[in-house]
């Protein structure tokens, strides 16, 4: 029986994936399995993984005919994926050896649907350890309790999939999968679906991730058009609050959350194309005309001057253009 499966999608990385993959191997154990995910690159990337398929101890090698995004090419991995426990790492990223065994071994004792873990950032020769924004640790808690309060970092704003191990039966509940296609914030509507409806977590202080950031590939590093899909994951993550039986009490924390979002892209808008940066400005404008509007008036007051001042001329723009 599998154990753990790892679900690694790989575009257009030949630099990186080596690294990552030698942290696999020093990973592996007889009932993990890796499915290393192609989606569809155009560079080095295949050979690489047409070769780790023979040499990495469980290694499952799936490749997409055409290039889906990271959201479809986790999709596919989960689909594939046998383990009883399911995690998640990109194809840039890397692990500190026999670090999955450590991370099972934490969830089997304390016995939740799924665990957060801390992380290691790396910019250039620079690391920084990255905190679970939640105090408790080794405490089960039940996730939809640490939503809130609405104007600190909690558990949903650190939406990182691969930090974490996740329980089968939370795939067998339709909450794993990512919705189909987007490009950037996959992770946004899938960790509030994950805190709004999973029944157990925890947090633990394991380091044994190591992030990398700054890679010019890296969607987080491209200002073009496939960034605006922030919009359509934090739309996706006010409709489906909005349904809950709490949504009075959660709302506030999403509409905030989406407005700081927007807020922290208008203020970096010089990074993206002078096209992208008009249809930028458009859709938040609609976005905010489409947020619940006593909600939103609460979120702007709490918020700072600067922030705020930048959204409400942003709320009061005509809406001329407006692309999906």
């Amino acid at each position: 029986m599998v154990k753990l499966s790892v679900i690694v999608p790989f575009y257009n990385v030949q630099t990186y994936a080596p690294d990552t993959l030698r942290s696999l191997r020093a990973n592996a154990r007889e009932d993990f399995e890796f499915i290393l995910v192609d989606d569809c690159a155009t560079d080095g990337t295949p050979e690489i993984l047409e070769r780790a398929e023979r040499d990495l101890p469980g290694a499952v090698y799936v490749r997409h005919e055409q290039n889906g995004g990271l959201a479809t090419a986790r999709n596919t991995g989960l689909d594939a994926a046998r383990g009883e426990y399911l995690t998640f790492l990109d194809g840039d990223d890397w692990l500190a050896p026999g670090y999955y065994a450590q991370l099972l071994s934490a969830i089997e004792e304390l016995d939740c649907d799924f665990l957060r873990t801390d992380h290691v950032q790396c910019t250039g020769r620079a690391r920084t350890i990255h905190r679970v924004p939640h105090g408790l640790r080794n405490v089960v808690m039940n996730p939809r309790d640490v939503i809130l309060p609405a104007d600190r970092s909690t558990s949903v704003d650190y939406a990182y999939a691969w930090a974490g191990i996740y329980h089968r039966r939370l795939a067998d509940q339709g909450l794993l999968h990512f919705t189909h296609g987007l490009r950037t914030a996959e992770d946004r509507p899938w960790i509030w679906k994950l805190h709004r409806e999973a029944r157990s977590f925890a947090v633990v202080g394991l380091l044994g991730v190591f992030y990398r950031r700054g890679v010019a590939s890296s969607l987080t590093q491209i200002g073009d058009v496939r960034q605006l899909d922030f919009i359509r994951a934090f739309d996706q993550v006010i409709e489906e609050t909005a349904r809950d039986q709490d949504a009075d009490a959660l709302l506030p924390k999403a509409v905030r959350t989406y407005c700081a979002i927007i807020s922290h892209h208008l203020g970096n808008i010089e990074r993206f194309e002078p096209t992208v940066a008009r249809k930028l400005r458009s859709m938040s404008a609609a976005a905010m005309k489409r947020m619940p509007q006593d909600v939103l008036k609460e979120a702007l007051d709490s918020m700072d001057y600067e922030r705020a001042a930048r959204l409400r001329r942003l709320k009061r723009r005509p809406v001329t253009e407006v692309a999906a």
